[in-house]
């Protein structure tokens, strides 16, 4: 990939990383006019962006097919009594963890685009390439996670006029390859502005006919059962911590500085604008839908939502096409990171995103990685193992402990009480990157135990 530590040799005397100043949640915001040194080269659009769109951007992402796997994921495996306080408690330091790393966009004058370029330049090349690792494998299970999902819904859709559909793998080659198409044609997330108008009308529109059309099976639906379906100790901890795991994925991306490169000034303030949108408006629609579907369907709440309503079949049908289309925009998002580093590499900067030679190198860059994706999707098609995976050891390092490393070692200046904070929240939060990670490896144990390849779930 190509992306470089910026400014690595300057700030490096006698083989140690000078501790640049910064700013961060304690030190204020950044001003418009302050001197920003050049920013690494890349391919992808940098400083257009209101936080306006971002915050719908945020907020509509967050709130895709996905909200429907979370009844399941997150209240199921641990009931109200725990269910609802986690999700508080989550919500409430996956805010707190993405604003501090916002303030941490500008460090000794420089803008940094890149998650991976504030660890090189503040700890080194092997941060440098962890963090790469980290989030890369995070983007790619999300795609797959999104593609499978897309996959199911499309299924749905045929099994409402069909009882006999074909196999799921099928759709899932359609999803990869629609997806394909629309990273072709839209670049980078500046370009999604036209778009998420459209996202923003499927998202709640699909939301809203699934909340009416599920309500009346709330008064049908008799005994109803929240009981936690695990029977020994062990499987309701460990089920617990996939539950957390799930409930991190609905909160975090594991890319802040990439969204906040695409802010115009001030980057800073302005994003932290936009997290205030998602971890309230987006926050309360993504969480209500968990409740809801618990509420009315219980223990027995199938992994995907619209499954268990017993409405018309005008209404999953309409559910269903609208979550398949409004992921065709979310998934965009969450891969955006992976398409940057690849256009950079391959692309020529110098030239316009559309010129001739661009969009050939493009269309072969997208054709090869949905191609990868979707085959290793259709291969494995587990639905849960993409979310607890995804909210274990990735997310939890990316939005929970490098945020406080950062913080310690950039703000030298904090006091006791700021650096006691942030060594607890590391330690607690690696703690649970462990917990999480064995919890994730269980789920897909058990499932490659009952599946074969290319199951056709």
């Amino acid at each position: 990939m190509a992306s470089i530590i910026p400014q690595m040799k300057s700030m490096e005397i006698q083989g140690k990383i000078m501790t640049p100043q910064t700013f961060s949640l304690e030190s204020g915001p950044i001003e418009d006019d302050q001197i920003i040194k050049d920013i690494p080269p890349t391919a992808h659009a940098v400083g257009n962006d209101s936080w306006q769109q971002v915050s719908l951007m945020l907020i509509t992402s967050f709130n895709c097919g996905w909200v429907l796997s979370f009844s399941k994921l997150i209240l199921v495996p641990v009931g109200w009594a725990w269910g609802i306080p986690s999700m508080l408690i989550v919500g409430f330091f996956s805010a707190y963890s993405s604003w501090v790393l916002a303030g941490f966009h500008f460090v000794d004058g420089q803008r940094f685009i890149r998650y991976r370029d504030i660890m090189g330049f503040l700890f080194g090349k092997k941060l440098y390439y962890l963090t790469l690792i980290l989030q890369f494998s995070t983007f790619v299970l999300s795609n797959m996670g999104f593609i499978l999902l897309g996959g199911k819904a499309l299924k749905e859709i045929n099994l409402v006029f069909n009882d006999t559909a074909m196999r799921l793998q099928y759709y899932i080659i359609i999803t990869g390859v629609i997806y394909c198409i629309f990273a072709f044609v839209v670049p980078n997330l500046s370009a999604m502005r036209l778009w998420l108008g459209v996202s923003t009308f499927l998202t709640f529109g699909y939301i809203g006919v699934l909340l009416v059309v599920s309500a009346k099976d709330a008064k049908s639906v008799a005994n109803k059962n929240y009981e936690t379906q695990e029977d020994s100790t062990v499987g309701k901890v460990l089920s617990a911590f996939g539950a957390i795991s799930a409930m991190i994925v609905s909160n975090n991306s594991g890319m802040i500085p990439e969204i906040q490169s695409t802010l115009q000034k001030p980057a800073v303030k302005n994003l932290r604008k936009a997290l205030c949108m998602q971890y309230t408006l987006g926050l309360m629609v993504y969480y209500g839908v968990s409740v809801a579907g618990y509420w009315i369907y219980g223990s027995d709440v199938p992994e995907y939502l619209p499954k268990a309503i017993s409405g018309p079949k005008w209404a999953k049908v309409l559910i269903n096409l609208a979550v398949f289309l409004q992921n065709v925009i979310s998934q965009h998002m969450f891969f955006q990171p992976v398409h940057e580093a690849l256009d950079t590499k391959f692309l020529k900067v110098e030239e316009d995103a559309y010129s001739r030679e661009n969009l050939k190198r493009r269309f072969f860059l997208r054709t090869l990685l949905f191609a990868a994706n979707t085959l290793v999707t259709a291969a494995i098609p587990f639905m849960g193992d993409f979310i607890n995976l995804l909210g274990s050891f990735t997310l939890v390092t990316l939005t929970f402990i490098f945020p406080s490393m950062i913080f310690i070692k950039a703000r030298k200046t904090a006091g006791t009480g700021h650096k006691a904070w942030h060594w607890t929240l590391i330690i607690v939060f690696s703690l649970l990157a462990v917990a999480t990670t064995i919890s994730a490896a269980r789920l897909i144990i058990n499932n490659v135990r009952n599946y074969r390849l290319f199951a056709n779930r």
